[in-house]
């Protein structure tokens, strides 16, 4: 069967006992000899890995001339490994106060809505009040039209469009006059031709 490649994570500890068994400094160029002999970890990804824990800080490097250094010593990584532990402990921590205060507060909001039979009762008064309110809303909106205030409205509004339907009734009798005398139309026919009502009129 096909041998199965090393995980990303496996390579980063297997890179890392590189420094730890050695105690040693090294250039990118021996890691990349000494990474695939002793270790199985390809040549081509020796740099992506070095790069990722120098990031982490489990690695550190420096320049010294024109070449790059890197080393790591096992007290380092474990004082690493300590902080770390000491964050997720703080987080943890944290976590569980926020916890035990969200417990607290959904306990506290509890307190007055247990299912008795008054406050079954009260729900039960509450929802008819509310059908209560729907059905005088509805009454109200039905006599709407009733209201003086509604009332006034229709009336100015009807006045706007009485007013606007006479002046453009007058422009047409305007233009049918100036029509007869600039062309010699009969009314019949300008009537026809523009689908003018022969009942057109003003309103009163």
């Amino acid at each position: 069967s096909k041998k199965k490649g090393l995980s990303f994570e496996e390579k980063r500890a297997r890179m890392m006992e590189i420094f730890f068994e050695t105690k040693d400094v090294f250039q990118l160029k021996d890691i990349e000899k000494i990474a695939p002999k002793e270790k199985g970890i390809t040549s081509m990804s020796v740099k992506e890995i070095l790069q990722s824990l120098v990031d982490d800080g489990m690695v550190d490097t420096d320049r010294i001339g024109t070449s790059n250094y890197f080393w790591a010593f096992p007290s380092k990584a474990l004082h690493a490994r300590k902080r770390k532990l000491e964050e997720l402990e703080t987080q943890f921590a944290e976590s569980s106060q926020k916890k035990e205060a969200l417990q607290k507060s959904i306990e506290k909001s509890k307190i007055g809505r247990e299912d008795t039979a008054e406050r079954a009762a009260l729900l039960e008064e509450l929802a008819a009040l509310r059908q209560k309110k729907e059905q005088l809303k509805a009454e109200i909106d039905k006599y709407r039209e009733c209201d003086p205030d509604v009332v006034e409205e229709m009336r100015q509004s009807n006045k706007v469009a009485k007013e606007a339907a006479n002046r453009w009734t007058d422009n047409i009798f305007s233009i049918k006059s100036w029509a007869k005398r600039k062309f010699g139309f009969e009314e019949s026919r300008i009537d026809k031709g523009f689908g003018i009502p022969e009942d057109l009129d003003y309103i009163d």
